[in-house]
């Protein structure tokens, strides 16, 4: 396994060293965080802008707390998850935020139990959500908290819902347990999860490399991996490698 400490991009602090007051505004967030700041169109910086929206200032993405009521049955379906949960066991508090949006619903999850929540969601005769039908990853880049997002789709076939469900671990500690045990199908989503974004899914029964060689030095969907290169001669004209270029985001 790749040394993920140097993922971390220089100056910027790891979840360990984040001020008492950087901590108490991500706690104060329910510890879910998503997506920066950025100016300009293309978030160029240093070169002039000929896009025409270097002034564009956009705040960064935190998805929103829902408020009941939820609508579109998700009312109904946060009820019987939220009963189910106590049923079994799953302490409310496993479920840090709610998200409704474009129709979805989203769940944001304490790792420490995600594998008894999805069992819950499985299992409970209200509830069957008996296909995870992916799992992915999401990096929200190097100045983002908990910036690596693992992001479930389960679906019930009996009842014909769909629901999301997300984890957000920070770079230096990307571990989430695996659902393979509950979710047989989660088994090569995962692989390729941890391939392309270095989160490690403790417990997956073979948690190697499914698209790059096994011998691949880092992940390559994160938002800090260098896109490397050569330099290509064109017509008497060196053009550079694209980590050299000009920057678009």
């Amino acid at each position: 396994m790749a040394d993920e400490s140097k993922d971390l991009a220089p100056g910027l602090p790891s979840s360990a060293e984040r001020s008492s007051a950087q901590q108490a505004e991500h706690e104060a967030r329910g510890g879910v965080v998503a997506g920066r700041a950025r100016q300009g169109m293309f978030g160029v910086q240093g070169w002039g802008d000929t896009s025409g929206y270097g002034g564009l200032k956009l705040p960064a993405y935190v998805p929103p707390p829902a408020q009941r009521p939820y609508g579109d049955g998700f009312d109904e379906l946060t009820d019987e998850l939220l009963a189910a949960m106590n049923e079994r066991g799953v302490p409310a508090a496993a479920i840090q935020q709610v998200t409704v949006d474009r129709g979805e619903i989203t769940y944001y999850v304490r790792r420490e139990h995600l594998v008894a929540l999805c069992r819950t969601l499985r299992d409970d005769p209200a509830l069957r959500f008996e296909l995870c039908s992916s799992v992915s990853g999401v990096d929200y880049g190097t100045e983002v908290p908990q910036r690596l997002h693992a992001v479930y789709h389960l679906t019930s076939m009996t009842y014909r819902r769909r629901i999301r469900l997300e984890v957000a671990v920070d770079v230096d500690d990307a571990h989430v347990p695996s659902m393979v045990e509950v979710y047989p199908t989660a088994d090569w989503h995962e692989r390729e999860t941890w391939d392309m974004f270095g989160i490690v899914f403790d417990g997956h029964p073979a948690l190697t490399r499914i698209l790059m060689p096994d011998d691949w030095d880092g992940f390559p969907q994160r938002k800090d991996y260098p896109l490397g290169g050569i330099p290509v001669e064109y017509k008497g004209a060196e053009i550079p490698p694209p980590d050299q270029r000009r920057a678009y985001s």
